[in-house]
């Protein structure tokens, strides 16, 4: 971890338009200020996928705003753990960074019904993050 107080977490998928937006969604919502939370994708999409916009809606976090960004070696250098869902060799490694890989399936073209399972794999997934991190939820 860095010397900071606050852990910083990177989530990387590669249109950063799902899982990876649901990730840092889950994570600020639960973690508040307590965690600095960054997403990314290594071939960001034009916007986040509507159906995790609506199954993320139905669990009270507003994610409509949001916007794919590119992934860079700045926010990977800045992060104490980079979690990676399917984004392959496309992130760089650096050590020291603790690197979680998690197998997800992908919501990309999929309905908010083919959604809701992952988004509750990542909800489930963050809670455990924080455990680890020793971070008590806020929600």
């Amino acid at each position: 971890m860095s010397t900071s107080a606050v852990p910083s977490v990177l989530f990387v998928c590669v249109h950063n338009a799902g899982r990876s937006q649901m990730g840092a969604a889950f994570l600020t919502h639960l973690a508040g200020d307590r965690v600095q939370v960054r997403s990314a994708g290594s071939a960001p999409a034009d916007a986040v996928n509507a159906a995790v916009v609506e199954a993320m809606a139905e669990v009270g976090i507003d994610i409509s705003a949001e916007t794919p960004k590119v992934l860079t070696v700045e926010a990977v250098q800045s992060s104490d753990v980079v979690i990676t869902m399917g984004c392959g060799d496309a992130c760089p490694y650096f050590p020291g960074k603790r690197y979680l890989d998690w197998k997800l399936a992908d919501p990309a073209g999929q309905g908010v019904a083919a959604v809701r399972p992952i988004r509750d794999e990542i909800e489930h997934r963050i809670r455990g993050l924080l455990t680890e991190l020793g971070i008590e939820t806020a929600a």
